[in-house]
């Protein structure tokens, strides 16, 4: 690794860093005191909160305009070094993932640790509807940390392999997550819809950035800045890597009329998974966005009008469907996707 600065401003750097590393061991420790029940969720709430904590403190650092050194690792893989970096951008983002992922770790021991529930189910009545065992709570406390990790890597990532990456994890630890009481077949079939519709998301992606790559002297960001308004100058090209950004992240962020995943997806997790996606998860895809719009430059008229078309569609429609909800969560889903349309 090279740090590109160095002095107290690297301090920021080194907390963001210790918090990711803290928040992941939080999850380890969670399995592997497994069998000491008390241990384990004193220790995964410590660790986790205090990786919040040093997280938070790096936020609010940068936004209190410390420069923070940037993070440049030699690869070997092809798309050139992968580069890690906090800026006022990443450091909101930050700011929500670290807050509300502690918030939900915390509540989450308690959540978990409560006796199986019986439920309604297709086999019958009776049938456990959660798994209660120690080895899954200590499975969902581990993927719990990977997703909030994984976000956090997601909007620090400055190149775009490690940010495929860290949004691959993402999605994959939220599945986990979310088919974790797989005994009812409608979580079954929420995180399989999840599954499919966030890898059509990924694949947007790669075709994003293959297009945008093209010409460029590597897949950081600050290589594709450079190609951005030569793209966006250029007429179609820069106007199909916006369209493909917009369904990419769209898709994840859950705006009309590519929402259809989400209520399912957020009534099927547990309480404390469901406030973790709605809070945060689909914010990622307003932060790819945000992202691609200030790489770019300059974004076409067309997506502005689009972008307030579907934000009026789904702020408005978001509450007329919440009001017909029966089901607490999926009327928080639905209230999710109104909250999509007004941000």
């Amino acid at each position: 690794m090279t740090f590109l600065a160095i002095g107290t401003s690297g301090l920021l750097a080194l907390l963001f860093g210790a918090g990711v590393l803290l928040i992941l061991a939080a999850g380890v420790a969670a399995v592997v005191l497994s069998r000491k029940p008390q241990a384990a969720d004193f220790a995964f709430r410590a660790l986790f909160v205090g990786g919040c904590v040093a997280g938070l403190t790096a936020a609010v650092g940068t936004l209190g305009g410390e420069a923070t050194p940037a993070v440049r690792v030699a690869a070997t893989v092809p798309g050139g070094p992968w580069v890690f970096g906090l800026d006022a951008l990443s450091a909101i983002f930050l700011l929500a993932i670290f807050g509300v992922g502690a918030a939900s770790a915390w509540y989450g021991v308690s959540y978990l640790a409560r006796d199986p529930i019986p439920t309604q189910t297709s086999v019958g009545v009776g049938t456990p509807g959660r798994d209660r065992s120690r080895g899954g709570v200590a499975l969902a406390h581990l993927f719990l940390a990977i997703l909030v990790a994984a976000m956090a890597l997601v909007v620090v990532a400055q190149a775009v392999v490690p940010f495929l990456i860290a949004w691959e994890v993402m999605a994959l630890a939220a599945y986990v997550l979310i088919v974790f009481e797989q005994q009812r077949v409608e979580v079954r079939r929420a995180g399989l819809l999840y599954l499919v519709t966030t890898h059509a998301g990924t694949l947007a992606l790669f075709a994003l950035f293959a297009l945008w790559g093209d010409g460029a002297r590597d897949l950081t960001f600050a290589a594709l800045g450079e190609r951005g308004p030569l793209l966006a100058a250029g007429g179609a090209s820069g106007g199909w890597v916006i369209a493909l950004a917009l369904l990419a992240f769209g898709l994840k962020a859950g705006m009309v009329p590519l929402h259809f995943w989400l209520p399912a997806a957020h009534s099927a997790a547990p309480s404390h998974v469901s406030a973790l996606l709605s809070g945060v998860l689909i914010k990622m895809g307003i932060y790819g966005i945000m992202r691609v719009l200030l790489l770019m430059g300059t974004a076409p008229v067309w997506s502005g009008w689009f972008l307030l078309s579907v934000g009026a569609a789904s702020g408005v429609l978001g509450v007329i469907w919440a009001l017909a909800q029966h089901d607490i969560k999926r009327l928080l889903a639905y209230h999710s996707v109104e909250n999509i349309g007004i941000i």
